[in-house]
């Protein structure tokens, strides 16, 4: 299935690269390596990971190895919705998220 990122995921994306180029220059392209493999791995088998309790038609996983978590659901495409901090994710949870504009990968 096609993948699109919101501009929501896009802008936590923008924020969590440049957060670990700063910090840990190092592992840029391991991350990047890792969110590929996981972006793919949604795209072929999109019910695969955890469905939110709480947020009807929204799955969340985890980017192993790094304190990350990709939330998105299934529709016509798969829709990134958010790439969280593993702490701050219980707050997605509570936040109104804006579907209306998409933006292509």
């Amino acid at each position: 299935m096609k993948v699109v990122f919101t501009p929501g995921a896009r802008a936590d994306l923008d924020d969590i690269l440049s957060f670990i180029a700063t910090n840990y220059p190092g592992v840029v392209d391991a991350f990047e390596r890792r969110l590929d493999l996981i972006i793919r791995r949604i795209a072929t088998w999109p019910h695969s990971a955890a469905a939110v309790a709480d947020r009807e038609g929204v799955r969340v996983v985890p980017l192993v190895r790094y304190p990350y978590k990709i939330f998105y659901r299934v529709t016509d495409v798969i829709e990134i919705l958010h790439i969280r901090y593993k702490k701050m994710a219980k707050q997605f949870r509570r936040c109104v998220i804006d579907h209306a504009a998409v933006e292509r990968r």
